[in-house]
């Protein structure tokens, strides 16, 4: 029998739109793009095939409803017909981050579940964090949330092997530059940890992404990609996350070189339109939490907002104005990585 899918569609029915991606590029959504829609996982994967993702990227467990063993096998044999992908992650797993939700149980517990869970949902990594830029100037040293991630993670590590899967650490919200992050996986071993890397949040630590990719292009197994503003303003410098080809960071370079030099890893668009956030460099209290920048890493950093102008806020919106407004930032960006991919 024929099942029907999204808006009353069969699988066979659903395709892309616009112009397909390169064949060589896995181009993926991470469902927080669209995080407010209230779909249930069948819709979310339905509206990104006929957007023509490869794959779909469930960054948290609220996107995929739950972890138990019947809704993970039908969310997997859905997307096997879609030919879709499936990545699953969650939040932070350093207990000692200010993200962290110990009424969850321990770090430990925590990642063994989602081990559980990508193994019955077919996907080959779990999407986590360490936590965010309240982390480079908690009581707690960002270096010492660093070390206790790789505990965490050297205390998994043989659940991670034995499942034929690897951790990816996203530098997430400001937390962590590329460097910082390089450290942690090569802290907690390469061989079974690597990099969900964002091009957004570097931004959040003073760096330029295409530093940021450089330093994690090694470790990297999957990314969340997204275009951003950057200007100087009174207060130092502004930074606001846009829809792409709308910001200043040189997001087609940036594409161009993760495909060079991530061959056959994810292109998952992580789109997020904000306004502006301040990071007030001129205060020398502001050094507090970024005491570890090198000098020529913030140099490059202020050399991209010195080319920008600012950006205005989007107004506004709240429920099924902001839902529209999700999708049509998501779609318009789908739209220009689609027409730059078939270019290149």
């Amino acid at each position: 029998m024929e099942r029907r899918t999204f808006l009353g569609m069969t699988a066979a029915a659903l395709s892309p739109t616009p112009a397909p991606a390169a064949p060589n590029v896995k181009l993926g959504v991470d469902l927080f793009s669209i995080r407010d829609q209230g779909w249930s996982p069948i819709e979310y994967l339905d509206y990104c095939a006929k957007w023509g993702a490869k794959v779909v990227h469930f960054s948290e467990i609220r996107f995929i409803r739950n972890l138990e063993p019947e809704n993970l096998k039908q969310v997997r044999a859905h997307a096997e017909e879609l030919g879709i992908e499936i990545e699953i992650g969650m939040r932070s797993i350093c207990p000692t981050s200010t993200l962290f939700d110990p009424k969850q149980g321990t770090a430990e517990e925590q990642l063994t579940r989602m081990i559980a869970a990508a193994q019955t949902v077919g996907s080959k990594i779990v999407r986590c964090v360490l936590g965010s830029s309240a982390d480079r100037t908690s009581a707690i040293p960002l270096e010492q949330h660093i070390e206790n991630t790789v505990k965490v993670l050297h205390n998994v590590r043989s659940r991670v092997v034995d499942a034929g899967l690897k951790v990816a650490i996203e530098n997430h919200a400001g937390d962590m530059q590329g460097r910082e992050l390089k450290s942690l996986i090569e802290g907690a071993g390469p061989d079974f940890v690597g990099a969900c890397l964002d091009a957004g949040n570097p931004l959040w630590t003073l760096e330029d992404p295409h530093v940021t990719l450089e330093a994690l292009a090694p470790y990297v197994l999957t990314s969340h990609v997204r275009d951003t503003a950057v200007w100087l303003a009174p207060e130092g410098a502004a930074v606001a996350w846009s829809r792409m080809g709308e910001g200043n960071i040189d997001i087609a370079s940036y594409v161009r070189r993760y495909i060079e030099r991530c061959p056959g890893r994810a292109l998952s668009l992580e789109i997020i339109v904000t306004g502006p956030r301040y990071f007030n460099y001129r205060d020398p209290k502001f050094w507090d939490g970024y005491r570890s920048v090198p000098a020529w890493d913030f140099a490059r950093f202020l050399s991209i907002a010195e080319k920008g102008q600012p950006k205005p806020a989007p107004p506004p919106l709240r429920g099924e104005a902001a839902k529209t407004r999700q999708r049509e930032d998501l779609e318009a960006s789908l739209t220009w990585t689609k027409d730059f991919l078939a270019r290149l």
